[in-house]
């Protein structure tokens, strides 16, 4: 093609994509919608999730579908958030799937079981091994539909006012520990309490808690827990890679263009990256700050981890002879976790194993 008729062909096309994209823009409706997270303000990263969230959203619409995000308890406490998007008070939350577990422990692979998959793993078994689907089959019985939308990495242990060296140091420790987890470290003797994150430190100063986990050093120096406990164990063995989903009430799902759901899933990969990304980035100096103000920093012991698995894959077992939907979901779950700790074994881990080691000469 010639220089002139390239130029001209090139200008029409210029000309067509001007006139249809406002166009577009002139269908899409104008909407309000409210999302209720479970988390405080105060806690940046995983609040800000839905902050990032919801901003991308308003950024591909040109402004014609704004969502108002509030933090735990302005319009329901943290913990009741996927109730309020379940009966349509708010359209959405932002919430960890496994809260709820007490309506099914189900819910708990939503977000992370007891020595289950990184977040790496979790991602490639939500989006091309199954698990969406799977678990948005189960989520749509409680008239939500869910999209992977933040993730922590793996956590801390949490912080202790005593040492633990062995199982019999856990027993009648009154501990704050979220989801699933509960079911399975009190078969070590600990008193379990769900506790949403701006409600720990206060308990734990008065002493009614004797311990507590968050997330890791980035949150827990922000919560202060630091003042008030002095052992901080790893690794949190209950939460490898725990998920944070954006939950829907499914009618207003459905009755959305196709062009908003397209939106809502991409806003909710922005924030499924940028959280995962910026605890990566805050956490070590955070923990550099941690020990040097005084943390007392601890490995569970082998003994430990080894009565912790042992507890788990019983609490799997009788769980799922009991609830079809749980067992259903973990025999998905555990092949492909089996598959994918195969391949890290291989590499990643041999990779990451060497420069650990190495960091000092690198």
């Amino acid at each position: 093609m010639k220089r002139r008729q390239f130029l001209k062909a090139a200008g029409v096309g210029v000309a067509a994509s001007a006139i249809a994209a406002p166009a577009i823009a002139q269908s899409m409706p104008e909407l309000k919608w409210r999302l209720t997270s479970s988390f405080p303000k105060s806690l940046d990263t995983i609040f800000g999730a839905s902050e990032s969230f919801a901003k991308a959203v308003a950024e591909a619409t040109d402004n014609k579908f704004q969502i108002q995000v509030f933090a735990g308890g302005e319009i329901v406490p943290g913990l009741q958030a996927l109730d309020a998007a379940s009966n349509a008070t708010v359209e959405m939350c932002h919430t960890a799937s496994y809260y709820y577990f007490g309506k099914d422990p189900t819910f708990a692979f939503g977000t992370s079981i007891p020595f289950g998959m990184n977040q790496r793993m979790l991602d490639a078994w939500m989006f091309y091994g199954g698990g969406l689907d799977l678990l948005n089959g189960f989520y749509k019985k409680f008239n939500v539909i869910g999209f992977p939308a933040g993730n922590t990495g793996a956590q801390m242990g949490g912080w202790f006012r005593k040492e633990i060296k062995t199982v019999d140091d856990l027993k009648g420790l009154k501990m704050r520990i979220g989801g699933f987890a509960g079911r399975v470290i009190s078969r070590l003797g600990v008193v379990p309490q769900q506790i949403a994150g701006g409600d720990i430190y206060p308990a734990l100063e008065k002493g009614t808690l004797d311990a507590c986990e968050w997330v890791g050093p980035y949150d827990d120096e922000k919560l202060g827990f630091q003042k008030v406990a002095r052992y901080y164990y790893y690794p949190g063995w209950w939460e490898g890679g725990p998920m944070l989903h954006n939950f829907i009430n499914i009618n207003k799902w459905n009755e959305l263009p196709k062009a908003y759901q397209s939106i809502i899933q991409s806003a909710s990969h922005v924030a499924n990256t940028l959280m995962q990304a910026k605890y990566d980035a805050q956490n070590p100096a955070a923990l550099k700050r941690l020990v040097s103000g005084g943390a007392q920093l601890r490995p569970f012991s082998q003994a430990v981890l080894d009565a912790s698995l042992k507890a788990a894959n019983e609490v799997y077992a009788e769980t799922s002879a009991d609830n079809a939907d749980f067992k259903k979901v973990y025999e998905a779950y555990r092949a492909f976790r089996g598959d994918q700790y195969l391949w890290w074994q291989v590499a990643e881990y041999t990779f990451d194993t060497f420069m650990i080691r190495a960091r000092t000469r690198s």
